[in-house]
């Protein structure tokens, strides 16, 4: 009987720790999205003053990476920026502690989130 009642608590302690570290794993990883995408639409703003006088819209590249890893660090996320083709990516990386599946050895995960963006004029409907 000894056997299996430790045998049973600790599938019932597994099943607890894959729904609240599931759960946790999820928030983290939107978290990591959210970060990514606000990061990506934060640096497609950024754009280059003297073209956008002459009615050309580009991409200022130094501050659209700087803005988009300063938002980054203000959410609290690692993450990566590229600029590729007039569009700003971003690969944000969240490290997640977990609780009940500890005891089976995952202390950490890491969860990662993507998102770009490029810049787009017009009110109504994008224009590029």
């Amino acid at each position: 009987m000894t056997a299996f009642v430790t045998v049973t608590t600790l599938a019932v302690l597994m099943a607890a720790g894959l729904v609240v570290d599931g759960g946790r794993l999820l928030a983290a990883r939107r978290t990591a999205v959210h970060a990514a995408e606000q990061a990506a639409r934060v640096g497609a703003q950024e754009l280059d003053q003297d073209m956008l006088r002459r009615r050309t819209q580009q991409l200022d590249p130094r501050q659209a990476e700087a803005s988009a890893r300063a938002h980054l660090v203000r959410s609290g996320v690692q993450g990566d920026v590229t600029l590729d083709g007039g569009q700003v990516h971003v690969r944000a990386r969240v490290v997640q502690d977990l609780g009940l599946l500890r005891l089976v050895g995952l202390a950490t995960v890491t969860v990662h989130g993507e998102g770009q963006a490029r810049p787009v004029r017009g009110v109504r409907e994008g224009e590029t």
